[in-house]
């Protein structure tokens, strides 16, 4: 280690590329956009705003269609009404609804609003009639455009939709109309209902955000209820559960995020701070919206780095990598999700055999010898540090080493718990089916792999074989450790009762191949 910090700081000093001069950040722009001026993300910028008298229309209902999803928003302000995901339904009935990412209960709240100064544009202002629908096919993109005005403000909001992905892009544009300087805060919102379901213990949904030190969430209700505020280097916020995800991610500067949980629906804003508006002044801003279901695929290349929401935790490391194998396995085992981990086990297996078999091997060992580590504990039983002398003796003499059945097993604990988050994670096994009805029945079974077994068919067996593989594995020293390890497969049975099958499946089929290798090494013995 020390070495291998001297060669860090030597290279850096010697051989890392000297890094880039800041240039001065230039103020933010309050002067009219000339006309040749391209902005970032535009092939070719807007002609500048300038006062317009338009006629202010009750709100009225405008429908983007994609292959991916269906948008409904409201005129008045460009509100979100619904936001339905069509690969996605609500549950495994045949008639099922879509997802919907707004909920009913979060309109009031409202969702990809605009705040400026604080005060709801889609409340406080007035916004003309809408354009027409937008429908777009495979490959294409499309913008709508809502235009308003609000305590002097002219607005324009143009929001660009891509047919093949879930991202939104907003560009805002601000023109004081009046006499005087105006304060020129811009907000962006978000609103949604539970994104889970209430029951459910693994799947919680919750405020996360981005800043400098990685992810953050929070998933209790009662801090919620208090709100959160977060004003530095906050890179995107939103709400998410498990599986699905509604994210704002404006243009990076001064920005705070603000989340509360509020008459049963999550809120989340981000605003970016200071800028005024002169009077004539044109002002614009930008932001980025994500909502759909949380892929790597997805979510990659999008801005603010929206993809670190892909995220599994302290495993992280290792329940990507693993994934990724299931997936693989997957397109190889006519789309069976249930057949992919069963052979995703067996390849873990096979990489930890050589561990598997020297823990076996280090237990046997220490079964032959435990008569005479009973004796050493009766002779010297008042005598505890006497005790430990004869046992460290009799370990060295028979070479036995009492750790060395552990720490095998020690080693593939981390890729259990990455293994654990990767399948309670990933959405791949939403609705997977993997049996769909109990043989010979119509009773469905196990055709959601991330909901638990109906009828904890899987779960009893799984506790059946960590029972066969208690009695097989060579009994421990200690009487009453012995009978504490008996109890374990009553506990882990009553743990796995409400699991995701996917992962009872998992823990199922990698005992059944720990009996296996057992019994092997029994008979080769």
């Amino acid at each position: 280690m020390a070495l291998s910090l001297v060669v860090l700081v030597l290279w850096s000093l010697l051989f890392a590329p000297k890094p880039p001069q800041k240039q001065p950040q230039a103020p933010e722009k309050q002067t009219e956009t000339p006309a040749d001026q391209v902005r970032p993300g535009l092939e070719q910028a807007p002609e500048p705003l300038a006062p317009t008298l338009f006629e202010a229309a009750e709100g009225q209902k405008v429908v983007v269609e994609t292959p991916l999803y269906r948008a409904i928003f409201n005129s008045q302000g460009g509100v979100l009404l619904r936001f339905e995901l069509k690969n996605y339904k609500q549950s495994i009935a045949e008639n099922s609804p879509p997802v919907d990412l707004i909920g009913g209960n979060s309109l009031s709240k409202g969702p990809m609003g605009l705040l400026l100064n604080g005060q709801a544009t889609w409340r406080k202002g007035e916004w003309a009639a809408p354009g027409n629908n937008l429908e777009l096919q495979t490959g294409q993109t499309g913008s709508l455009k809502f235009t308003g005005k609000a305590g002097g403000v002219q607005i324009v909001r143009t929001l660009s939709f891509h047919a093949d992905g879930y991202l939104i892009e907003e560009d805002t544009r601000l023109l004081n109309t009046t006499e005087g300087t105006l304060p020129g805060r811009i907000g962006y919102t978000l609103a949604a209902a539970s994104l889970s379901a209430e029951d459910d213990r693994y799947n919680l949904t919750r405020i996360s955000y981005l800043n400098a030190e990685g992810v953050d969430d929070e998933d209790d209700k009662e801090d919620l209820g208090k709100g959160i505020l977060r004003q530095k280097g906050i890179q995107w916020g939103g709400i998410q559960s498990n599986y699905f995800l509604t994210a704002l991610a404006p243009e990076t500067g001064d920005i705070a995020f603000k989340a509360k949980y509020e008459d049963d629906v999550y809120r989340a804003a981000m605003e970016k701070q200071g800028g005024e508006l002169p009077p004539g002044v044109e002002r614009a801003v930008s932001c980025a919206y994500y909502l759909g279901p949380i892929l790597e695929d997805r979510l990659e290349g999008t801005p603010n780095h929206l993809s670190e929401a892909v995220t599994y935790g302290w495993f992280d490391i290792i329940s990507k990598p693993l994934l990724k194998g299931l997936n693989f396995f997957y397109r190889y085992t006519g789309r069976n999700y249930g057949v992919a981990i069963i052979l995703l086990t067996v390849a873990i297996k096979i990489v930890f055999w050589p561990l598997s078999q020297k823990s076996y091997r280090s237990m046997s060992k220490m079964k032959k010898i435990q008569p005479l580590m009973a004796k050493i504990r009766e002779e010297h039983k008042a005598d505890r540090q006497k005790m430990n002398q004869e046992m460290m003796r009799l370990y060295k003499t028979y070479k036995v080493n009492p750790a060395g059945g552990c720490l095998p097993i020690a080693l593939q604990i981390p890729v259990f718990f990455g293994l654990y988050q990767a399948l309670l994670g990933a959405i791949e096994l939403r609705h997977a089916p993997f049996i769909s009805h109990l043989p010979f029945t119509d009773m469905i079974w196990l055709a959601d792999l991330s909901a638990k077994d109906p009828y904890y068919v899987t779960p009893l067996i799984m506790g059946a074989s960590m029972f066969l593989q208690q009695k097989m594995t060579p009994s421990p020293g200690d009487p009453t450790q012995a009978k504490v390890m008996l109890f374990m497969p009553i506990i882990f049975t009553f743990l796995f009762l409400n699991f995701p099958s996917g992962l009872v499946v998992y823990w199922l089929v990698n005992n059944i191949l720990s009996i296996a290798q057992q019994w092997l090494m029994i008979r080769k013995a």
